[in-house]
This record gives C-alpha cells, sequence and structure tokens, in this order.
C-alpha cells in the first residue's frame, strides 16, 4: 500500500532544508549553547558534559525541523536562535 501523498514533503528542496537544518543549525545550536554555559561552569566539567549531553541535544534538535511543514522556516527560528546566542556570546566576552 503506497504512502499517502498528503503526508509527504513537497518537493527535495524542502527535504534538503530540513536535513540540513537539523544537521548544520542544531550543531551550530548546540555548540553555542555550551559555549554559554562555559562562562558559568569551569572548564573541565563542560568538555565532559558536551561529550554527553552536546550529542543528546543535537540529535533533539536534528529532529524537530521535520516537525515543521516548511523546511525554510526551521532554517530561520534555527538561524535566529543562532544569531542570538551568538550575540549573547560575543556580549559576555
Amino acid at each position: 500500500m503506497p504512502a499517502n501523498k498528503k503526508y509527504l514533503s513537497a518537493s527535495f528542496h524542502q527535504r534538503l532544508a530540513k536535513i540540513t537544518s537539523g544537521l548544520i543549525g542544531g550543531y551550530m545550536l548546540t555548540s553555542l549553547l555550551f559555549m554559554l554555559a562555559g562562562h558559568w561552569i569551569p572548564v573541565g566539567p563542560v568538555l565532559i558534559t558536551l561529550k554527553f549531553a552536546g550529542f543528546v541535544l543535537w540529535c533533539g534538535l536534528l529532529i524537530v525541523p521535520f516537525l515543521f511543514k516548511n523546511g525554510w522556516t526551521a532554517w530561520g527560528i534555527y538561524l535566529f536562535g543562532v544569531l542570538v546566542l551568538a550575540a549573547i556570546c560575543y556580549a559576555l566576552n
């Protein structure tokens, strides 16, 4: 039995946008969150935490774009989050 067409993504570009936003945007958000955590937590525990909690957070952020109907919306939200976190990191230095 074939899949119902209304539940499938609209095009290849939408799927590509969702995949890349999950991979690249999720990694950038995870890295910036742990860079901010490094301002308040000593360096040793942050590095250990990044190995385990960072992977779990990145996996969660990888799945989130597939909940959106439009992949470019996911990119927009992830880039906005990256810009906000980067501005906070820059302001703290």
